[in-house]
């Protein structure tokens, strides 16, 4: 499908900014492009730190939360965390447990097994508490609407605090429920991960007084893909330069598992290596495992446990190849193409690999997607949507159908009986908002700049507006007419494709960039790289070197050596 490129406007005051701050233009459109508006709020884009950070007790009933667990923490009460098997859910249930037990009281921790007990809170797991003779259950990550569970642990006597990032339908009747998504919640960040809130509860109870555990917090932000603006991309950086010198064995130990520098993490390598890890463990096994991995005290088990993470891990990557094979041979068979909202029942996959395969599709046919397999109470499975659909408003829409949902805008859970599954994507299809033009893909250019005005200066500056993922991502540039020269594939599997480029026409830079151009014939050429779609890309090249291309700008360091690489992203 041809992609829309869409040029990002020139702010205004984009030049005010590069001569206020000391950086290029196109750095300062880059930074306006994020929605970065004033002087104040760029310098807290590009200087904040840890001071400026929200006051935990700007969440609604943090208050209510940290008198109950301080009364509790002096009674030396037995504190039940239950978190979710997920990274977020992980990282928010060791930072509890560890918080709690540092300020003196006694927490244990339960996460729910995926398959067995299904997501969140239940009924079970307080009996089980009961039994174990906890007197406070304290969820991370889940327990928004949870709320059977919630009223039999207090039909038993016990305190219930909830502290959930979910969107909300109906507060559960517990004792403190600590939530953004809360109608009722006025604190100035909405998007804060379980972890993040988890670890402000910690904070608003007077402990980590360094603020040690803010690394877990980072880790689980950038893990559960939630927005890095504002809060939340301070947190992300901080918490980075932390996890570059963590005194954690076992995130040191998955690191050197996953062939990765501790000291050179990134967000790349929290959500496409490290992270998966962690995610593996709930998805095929157990979450405790990853917990074992957080809490191991000893090298050698915490070698031991991130060698098993890895293969689980590698384990779910062929799960997940095969899994999206046959999704799509079932939306070709049964015809799912022309729908808008793809909805594929995979009966013998794996359910805990339902959402990676969801975005997978999304990604191939650009549009949201479900895929739903067999479980124990029916069917089960995951969506990942597009920007532009609310996956769980619409499915809100359709709740009859439903016996069990939740989730974001970009993401849902739902569990319904088989027989309901043709009018489910009857009517999600039926009724959906979006438009042709809607499914038509959208790639943000952040400013036309020819290639051959890239210089070092400007990569650099471009340091300043990391840490990248959602909501954050990195700058893409596009030149329209740019001579691709000895284009080659390389790799095992011919998946990168290298070549030189320069530009083909003189002028200015758009947006502000007042970078004068030479002629490109005669202009700095640089090498290129591609990993998408790179046997199209050779054939264009073949058919005309003038090529338009949106890429980023790099750097490539080998053997010491520093030379700018520009990546492509998309061509025509």
């Amino acid at each position: 499908m041809q992609e829309k490129w869409k040029l990002m406007p020139k702010a205004d005051d984009c030049c005010q900014i590069a001569e206020h701050f000391g950086i290029d233009p196109v750095i300062a459109q880059a930074i306006r492009n994020r929605g970065v508006v004033g002087e104040e709020a760029v310098e807290k884009y590009l200087h904040g730190g840890i001071s400026q950070l929200e006051d935990p007790f700007c969440l609604k009933d943090m208050d209510k939360a940290v008198r109950i667990l301080k009364d509790k923490i002096k009674e030396n009460a037995l504190i039940r965390v239950i978190g979710d098997y997920d990274i977020d859910g992980i990282m928010a249930s060791y930072i509890l447990k560890r918080g709690i037990s540092e300020l003196g009281g006694r927490a244990d921790i339960r996460i729910p097994n995926r398959v067995r007990d299904g997501y969140g809170m239940n009924e079970s797991l307080i009996g089980e508490a009961e039994s174990d003779g906890v007197d406070t259950i304290l969820t991370c990550d889940n327990g928004i609407s949870a709320h059977a569970a919630v009223a039999l642990a207090k039909e038993k006597g016990m305190s219930v605090i909830i502290t959930d990032h979910h969107e909300v339908m109906e507060l559960p009747d517990a004792d403190a429920v600590v939530d953004p998504k809360r109608e009722d919640d006025n604190s100035p960040n909405p998007n804060l991960c379980g972890a993040a809130i988890a670890w402000k509860l910690i904070l608003a109870l007077g402990g980590d007084p360094e603020l040690r555990m803010l690394q877990y917090a980072a880790f689980a932000t950038v893990g559960d893909i939630v927005e890095l603006s504002g809060e939340n991309r301070i947190l992300v950086k901080e918490g980075i330069r932390q996890l570059r010198s963590t005194d954690n064995i076992g995130l040191k130990a998955l690191c050197a598992a996953s062939n990765i520098s501790a000291e050179a993490i990134s967000t790349y390598h929290i959500g496409f290596l490290l992270g998966p890890c962690l995610n593996a463990s709930g998805r095929l096994d157990s979450a405790m495992r990853g917990l074992e991995l957080l809490e191991a005290e000893s090298e050698t088990a915490a070698k031991r446990c991130a060698e098993e993470l890895k293969e689980l891990n590698d384990s779910r990557k062929g799960l997940t190849e095969s899994g999206v094979r046959e999704a799509v041979d079932v939306i070709r068979e049964e015809g799912l193409a022309k729908d808008k909202i793809l909805v594929v029942y995979l009966p013998d996959v794996h359910e805990s690999i339902a959402g990676i395969i969801a975005g997978r599709i999304r990604e191939k046919y650009m549009r949201p997607a479900f895929v739903l397999t067999r479980a124990q109470e029916g069917v089960k499975g995951s969506g990942r949507s597009t920007e532009n659909y609310s996956m769980f408003e619409e499915l809100t829409k359709v709740k009859d159908l439903l016996l069990k949902f939740g989730g974001h805008p970009m993401a849902a859970g739902l569990t319904l009986r088989e027989e309901n599954l043709p009018e489910l994507r009857r009517r999600l299809n039926e009724n959906c908002p979006l438009s042709e033009e809607d499914l038509v893909p959208v790639v943000h250019v952040d400013a036309l700049l020819p290639v051959s005005c890239v210089r070092y200066h400007l990569i650099e500056q471009l340091e300043m507006l990391e840490p990248y993922g959602k909501g954050n991502e990195k700058p893409l540039f596009a030149d329209t007419h740019v001579f691709c020269d000895h284009p080659r594939i390389f790799g095992a599997k011919h998946t990168l494709l290298r070549t030189r480029v320069r530009s083909l026409h003189s002028g200015t830079a758009a947006n502000g960039n007042a970078v004068a151009l030479q002629h490109a014939v005669k202009g700095p050429e640089f090498d290129a790289i591609s990993f998408r779609n790179v046997d199209e890309l050779n054939a264009r090249i073949a058919a005309s070197p003038d090529v338009a291309l949106v890429y980023e700008a790099a750097l490539n360091d080998y053997l010491g050596q520093k030379r700018i690489q520009l990546v492509i992203h998309h061509f025509r």
